[in-house]
């Protein structure tokens, strides 16, 4: 099941960048505040997902990351791994996996601005595109008309 009901989706500013991140890296990180539309705007883009802060279960999604990072990451691509930094080993399972499959598109992170490195190994350079978004503009939202919206502000999303 996907986070993101891609009929209901509401096309966002940075939703080319995401696409051409995927086109040249093994993976992108989607990072900013928490409610700004990460994980919905990273759920359209994907194939498959896996969603570590998940209750489910008393939290198994996050012990499987932690345990066994590889697992996580198994699953038609691009493959979102949501709150990555519930379980920062996977940072570098990542980086790990797109160096071995040699592949664009392979996995998309998302992570909130009080994302915790500690424990990662590698910056995941050349390997793992950060992008950094924003809470959804009025443009965006369609709360104004595009005539009425600065040309600069729609364009970057600001």
């Amino acid at each position: 099941m996907s986070v993101a009901d891609k009929k209901r989706y509401k096309h966002r500013v940075i939703d080319r960048q995401v696409e051409r991140y995927l086109k040249n890296f093994g993976a992108v990180c989607v990072e900013r505040p928490k409610w700004c539309g990460k994980t919905w705007t990273s759920s359209y883009h994907s194939m498959s997902e896996f969603l570590i802060g998940d209750p489910a279960g008393n939290f198994q999604n996050r012990q499987l990351a932690q345990l066994s990072p590889s697992i996580v990451l198994e699953g038609e691509t691009p493959r979102l791994i949501d709150e990555w930094q519930e379980a920062p080993s996977i940072w570098d399972a990542v980086r790990y996996t797109v160096d071995q499959r040699g592949k664009k598109s392979q996995f998309i992170l998302t992570g909130s601005s009080t994302s915790n490195r500690k424990g990662v190994l590698h910056s995941g350079a050349g390997r793992i595109g950060k992008l950094r978004m924003r809470t959804m503009s009025l443009y965006e939202s369609r709360a104004i008309r595009p005539e009425k919206c600065h040309w600069q502000s729609c364009a970057t999303g600001i």
